[in-house]
C-alpha cells in the first residue's frame, strides 16, 4: 500500500494517451530492431532472430514475489520480479545462465501482453508485492510498455523498477522516462578488453556509462521511499567485485563520483561465484578474496560514497539464484 501520496507517473501518461502512444512507437522500431545496443536490425514482428534470439512477443522465464533485492525494493512481501529471458550479453559468469543463455529450452515461455499483464497484477493483488521488478528487460522494451498499457486498466498502481545490465539504449531509456521509477543497473566494468572477452559485449563501458547518465536525468539523485521504507522512485547502482580486480572498480566508482554524482546511490555485491563458464576461465575460477573485498570498502571511504548497500563478504552461497523456488532470500548492510 502505497502511504506517502507519490502515484506512478506511468498513471497519468496513460490517461493522456501517451503511453499508448510510446507502446506503438517503440513498436515500430521492432520492424529493424535496434531496442538493445547490438542494433541487430532483424524484424522482430515477424519472429526474426538477432543477437538476443527474441521475437515478436516477450518471453519470460521466472515470476516471484523476489526477497533477494535490496530491502528497500524487496520490503518484506518481496519485489513482483519478472525474469525475461535471453539476455543482450554473454557473460561467461552469469548466475542466470539458466534463463539468460539457453533460446532454445525458453522458446516456450514466450507470452502475450495481456497475459504478462495479468501477472504482473497478480504479483500486486494476490502476493501483494511493493513492485513490478523486470529483470533483463534491454531486448524487451517494447513488449514491456504493452503490458505496462494492458495492465494499467487492470489496477497496476506500484512503482515500476528497471533491473538491467544497463547495455541499454539510450533513445530506448528516453522512451521510459516516466514509465519507470527505480532504475537498478549494474556497472560491470571499466574496461571494454574484458567487457569483449568475458561478456561478448565490446562496447560495454561507454553505453553502460551513457545509460546511467541518462537513467540519472530521469530520476535525480534522491531515492524517495514511503512511509514503510520502500521506494517509490530513484536510481540504484549496483557494482559486483570481481576477482583479480577485472570490475574496475576504482575507475568505475570514480566515474561516478565525478560524473553521475557524489551522492548517487550504490549497491556493492561480493556474492561473485565461479558459476557456469566461469571454471574455464583463469581470472575468473576463483571467488574474490578478503583483500579485494577490503580494496573496495577503502575506496568507498576514499570517495565518500555514503548512500547504499554493502553484501558482507562470507555469505556468498545465500546469493546464488534458485529458480526452482520463490525468491532467494539475503540480507544487505547499509553503507
Amino acid at each position: 500500500m502505497r502511504r506517502c501520496g507519490i502515484e506512478p507517473s506511468y498513471l497519468a501518461l496513460y490517461r493522456s494517451g501517451e503511453l499508448e502512444h510510446r507502446a506503438k512507437t517503440l513498436e515500430m522500431r521492432l520492424a529493424s530492431c535496434d531496442i538493445c545496443p547490438r542494433e541487430c536490425h532483424v524484424n522482430r514482428l515477424k519472429d526474426e532472430y538477432g543477437f538476443c534470439q527474441s521475437g515478436y512477443l516477450p518471453i519470460v522465464s521466472s515470476v516471484c514475489d523476489h526477497h533477494g533485492e535490496e530491502p528497500v525494493i524487496s520490503g518484506t512481501k518481496g519485489s513482483g520480479t519478472i525474469f525475461f529471458a535471453n539476455c543482450n550479453m554473454r557473460c561467461s559468469y552469469c548466475q542466470n545462465y539458466q534463463i539468460s543463455q539457453d533460446p532454445e529450452h525458453q522458446a516456450s515461455n514466450a507470452m502475450s501482453f495481456h497475459a504478462l499483464a495479468e501477472h504482473m497484477i497478480y504479483l500486486q493483488d494476490k502476493l501483494g508485492c511493493h513492485n513490478i521488478n523486470f529483470v533483463s528487460p534491454s531486448h524487451f522494451v517494447p513488449q514491456l510498455v504493452w503490458a505496462v498499457l494492458e495492465a494499467v486498466p487492470m489496477g497496476l498502481r506500484v512503482p515500476i523498477v528497471y533491473n538491467s545490465n544497463a547495455y541499454d539504449s539510450v533513445e530506448s531509456l528516453q522512451s521510459l522516462d516516466g514509465i519507470v521509477d527505480i532504475y537498478l543497473p549494474d556497472l560491470k566494468y571499466a574496461f571494454d578488453g574484458w567487457a569483449d572477452k568475458f561478456s561478448l559485449t565490446s562496447d560495454y563501458v561507454p553505453l553502460a556509462r551513457q545509460a546511467i547518465i541518462e537513467m540519472h536525468r530521469q530520476v535525480g539523485d534522491n531515492l524517495i521511499l514511503d512511509d514503510f521504507g520502500l521506494a517509490q522512485r530513484g536510481l540504484i547502482i549496483r557494482h559486483l567485485i570481481l576477482p583479480n580486480g577485472l570490475a574496475g572498480s576504482r575507475d568505475s566508482l570514480t566515474w561516478l563520483v565525478r560524473e553521475v554524482s557524489p551522492r548517487v546511490i550504490v549497491s556493492i555485491m561480493s556474492q561473485y561465484c565461479p558459476v557456469h563458464l566461469a571454471h574455464q576461465i583463469p581470472e575468473l575460477r576463483r571467488k574474490i578474496s578478503g583483500s579485494e573485498y577490503s580494496e573496495v570498502l577503502e575506496l568507498l571511504d576514499e570517495l565518500g560514497l555514503e548512500n547504499g548497500w554493502l553484501q558482507k563478504l562470507n555469505a556468498v552461497e545465500n546469493y546464488l539464484p534458485h529458480f526452482e523456488r520463490d525468491g532467494h532470500p539475503f540480507s544487505l548492510e547499509k553503507l
